[in-house]
């Protein structure tokens, strides 16, 4: 029995990045052996075990055989004939096929360290066409390292999507390697490769739809739509925001995508087409709410935050009341910041101030102070209070504005 160190920790030890987990495979060994030495097996699909002691997953060498279209038909063999070579053979990319022994000898049969020193991503085998997930592995991983896509790989993806593999694809896994990818480093460089091979239209139809797409010319009319929203994505990860801003700042725009290219490059109304196709991508691929509920104000409410400048106190008031804010004011910080990140994803404006960010954040605080409880208190038509409350928001923002009086 023979055990290599394979996949992720090797090729991320070789880039010199930090290694998060580690992956076996056992080459010469029966179940049996490994279940005599404590290792607990791992469902029941794949042979897989945990160290009895450091948990980490131990997998018996094997091949695989595509027995049904999908992701999910497959075939294993699982024996202790299985060579490493054999089953390195079965893996995506060749950056991944790559294993190391007990005395850090390292195995690289398909040359996956050629391509980690030229910024490759290439498939080991033609293999590869048979499971789809690889396409959005493959561009999460263009986003995570920056590397270049073969093209051989690329054809490759091109005929997976020809062919209808990626419609096999379940939702969920859908969202959660699009839910990855927006975490990495450059996340636009994922969204750009599922372009290039055909899937975003399959994946993302509406945010395949900007592209080509014209900003308004006071948005930088040398860049359409499409590539605003990848530098919009990419801020937002520079900045460190968390998911559910990226997503948000993903989304923010599909109505543009719906707009009559006879008013190009005009987009009236596309916070409220953007706001009804944010609801039913989620849908689709069954987001979880709190990225939902965020992409949908964004998308409807980010055109009045980015004239938050020139807003006067009481329709701030209804702006913070739209968005939910008093009850949610981290979530409206979270918009704030997928507007900010609107506002920087501009040619030549990465660095530009955002002065709406303070001035709202102002006027909700100055709003939230008000003390509605003892308004209440003190009205004896209780029908008045809403009113009353809403007066003295109104006012109170007005204050912290320093805005004159009417």
């Amino acid at each position: 029995m023979q055990i290599y160190i394979v996949g992720g920790a090797v090729r991320d030890q070789l880039l010199g990045l930090p290694v998060k987990d580690r992956d076996y495979v056992v080459v010469g060994a029966a179940p049996g052996q490994l279940l005599a030495q404590g290792f607990k097996p791992v469902g029941k699909d794949f042979p897989v075990f945990l160290h009895p002691d450091t948990h980490e997953e131990y997998a018996l060498a094997r091949t695989e055989r595509k027995t049904a279209p999908g992701y999910t038909g497959f075939a294993f063999h699982a024996a202790p004939d299985v060579t490493l070579e054999q089953d390195l053979a079965r893996r995506d990319l060749t950056i991944n096929a790559i294993a190391m022994d007990d005395q850090g000898q390292l195995i690289d049969p398909f040359h996956g360290m050629d391509d980690l020193k030229a910024g490759v991503l290439r498939h080991v085998s033609p293999a590869f066409i048979e499971d789809p997930v690889r396409i959005l592995r493959l561009a999460r991983f263009a986003a995570r390292f920056g590397f270049m896509v073969a093209e051989e790989t690329m054809q490759l993806m091109r005929q997976m999507v020809e062919q209808g593999e990626v419609d096999a694809l379940v939702p969920e896994r859908v969202w959660q390697e699009l839910a990855k990818g927006l975490m990495e480093a450059t996340p636009s460089r994922m969204f750009l490769t599922l372009r290039t091979c055909g899937a975003l239209t399959r994946i993302l139809p509406a945010l395949d739809r900007l592209f080509g797409v014209p900003q308004p010319a006071v948005h930088h009319p040398e860049i359409d739509t499409g590539d605003h929203v990848m530098r919009v994505v990419d801020y937002a990860a520079s900045a460190g925001m968390p998911l559910s801003v990226r997503f948000a700042a993903l989304m923010h725009d599909l109505g543009k995508g719906t707009t009559d290219p006879a008013l190009w490059p005009s987009h009236h109304d596309h916070e409220a087409r953007g706001a009804a196709l944010v609801e039913a991508v989620c849908a689709r691929l069954r987001v979880p709410n709190d990225c939902r509920d965020l992409a949908r104000l964004v998308a409807a409410h980010h055109g009045n935050v980015h004239r938050a400048q020139v807003l006067r106190a009481g329709t701030i008031l209804k702006l913070l009341q739209a968005c939910d804010a008093f009850r949610k004011p981290t979530r409206f910080h979270d918009l704030l910041q997928a507007c900010v990140a609107d506002a920087r994803g501009r040619l030549g404006f990465e660095d530009s101030p955002y002065p709406q960010q303070a001035r709202l954040t102002l006027a909700l605080e100055a709003a939230a102070a008000v003390d509605a409880g003892h308004i209440a208190q003190s009205c004896e038509d209780k029908a008045t209070i809403p009113t009353r409350v809403a007066q003295a928001r109104v006012e109170a923002i007005r204050r912290a504005l320093n805005e004159p009086q009417d």
